[in-house]
């Protein structure tokens, strides 16, 4: 049974990504080198479409391409421990910027709170506390 290739741009459709982001991937050999027809065309294998989501989606994650090739190289155990590794300070990073998010959205939420405190008592004469409060820090 006979593979099904894909051209270029085929690989591009189906992945959501450029073909020149492609090209570029197959130069940075994070994606095989392609095959060629007898036109001269690039013909990726099926698994190709796979892997460029992969690497698509790890880049939504926040990987670096040079990371993202780490991921993609296979080996034995100490490749594993590399990839473990790259992907424990991954998971830090994450989970340093979901504190620092809570804690600004604990600041928004303060001063959501202290705006709809301050329309309550005051409606059409209210003072904003956030614009004040800001004023005030500036000038002290």
């Amino acid at each position: 049974m006979e593979e099904t290739k894909f051209r270029i741009g085929e690989v591009a459709s189906r992945t959501g990504v450029s073909i020149d982001a492609l090209r570029y991937y197959e130069k940075r050999r994070l994606l095989g080198r392609a095959e060629r027809s007898s036109g001269g065309f690039r013909l990726f294998a099926n698994d190709a479409v796979e892997r460029v989501l992969f690497i698509r989606h790890a880049q939504e994650l926040g990987f670096s391409l040079a990371e993202i090739g780490d991921l993609l190289a296979t080996g034995g155990a100490e490749e594993c421990r590399k990839v473990r590794d790259l992907l424990q300070i991954k998971l830090t990073e994450l989970d340093d910027r979901l504190k620092a998010m809570k804690s600004f959205r604990r600041i928004l939420a303060k001063h959501l709170a202290a705006c709809e405190g301050e329309l309550k008592q005051h409606g059409e004469s209210a003072c904003c506390p956030v614009v004040v409060g800001s004023k005030q820090t500036r000038t002290s």
